[in-house]
């Protein structure tokens, strides 16, 4: 299967080039159970069904959010998207998100390795963070489905893995992708969110304000005293625990 959305031509007078080319991508389009059931490119992906049309949203595709938090300070590492983003441009959202593709292996589903090898991709593209890290340092802890749109064309329609890592990174940031990055604490954060001159990432927001802040809190509070590194993996037995009430994928 495959999208079968109304498409256009991108303009490169009105978008950055290398943009549109990343619109080549070939992302997997799944049901509402996270299944793989077909293949389409970024941007029908992402293109918002014309009125009149039988679907009203853009196809469900995977996606990842990456949340990076310092070992050390707990802090957490915000990028800002660039203004060449097609979608979402400008806005101050978590470390890294994006979308396996059907190539690189990313499909694999055993122990989410497919989605695993997406995040460690991206980290590199968007970040310059090296991959010298086990892929199992990723936290996996839950799936989140939503629905955003950013404008009056484009939307996000997704099944979002939600990953922690620790890890102390070295960044050298691709301005196509990443404007700013800032590591901020929880109060930080906190107050972030009200500043009428910032604006975010709705899925951003929405993963805050669901359960963002208690499991950064019990992610502090996993380790005995501060001269201890964090470390993401010791969430994944509490989430699990929460999975009995909260679902193995969460519909927001």
């Amino acid at each position: 299967m495959s999208c079968t959305t109304h498409t256009i031509t991108l303009d490169p007078s009105k978008y950055d080039q290398e943009q549109i080319n990343l619109m080549e991508e070939r992302l997997i389009l799944l049901d509402n159970d996270d299944r793989a059931i077909g293949e389409g490119s970024k941007k029908d992906c992402h293109l918002i069904p014309p009125a009149g049309s039988a679907e009203t949203r853009s196809p469900l595709h995977r996606a990842f959010s990456v949340f990076l938090f310092h070992p050390q300070t707990g802090k957490l590492l915000l990028q800002r998207r660039a203004d060449e983003k097609i979608t979402f441009p400008k806005m101050w959202t978590n470390t890294c998100c994006s979308h396996p593709l059907t190539s690189f292996g990313e499909m694999d589903e055993e122990g989410q390795i497919g989605v695993r090898r997406a995040a460690a991709r991206k980290l590199t593209h968007e970040l310059g963070i090296p991959h010298t890290y086990p892929l199992d340092d990723f936290a996996y802890l839950t799936r989140i489905h939503y629905y955003a749109p950013s404008d009056e064309i484009w939307a996000e329609h997704e099944i979002d893995y939600i990953f922690f890592l620790t890890l102390d990174p070295k960044t050298d940031i691709n301005p196509n992708e990443v404007s700013d990055v800032k590591w901020v604490s929880k109060a930080d954060l906190e107050d972030f969110f009200k500043d009428p001159s910032s604006t975010f990432t709705p899925w951003f927001r929405l993963i805050a304000e669901s359960f963002l802040y208690k499991w950064w809190d019990a992610l502090l509070a996993s380790r005995k005293d501060e001269s201890q590194p964090l470390d993401a993996k010791a969430l994944i037995a509490e989430v699990e625990k929460e999975k009995a009430t909260m679902g193995s994928i969460i519909r927001m």
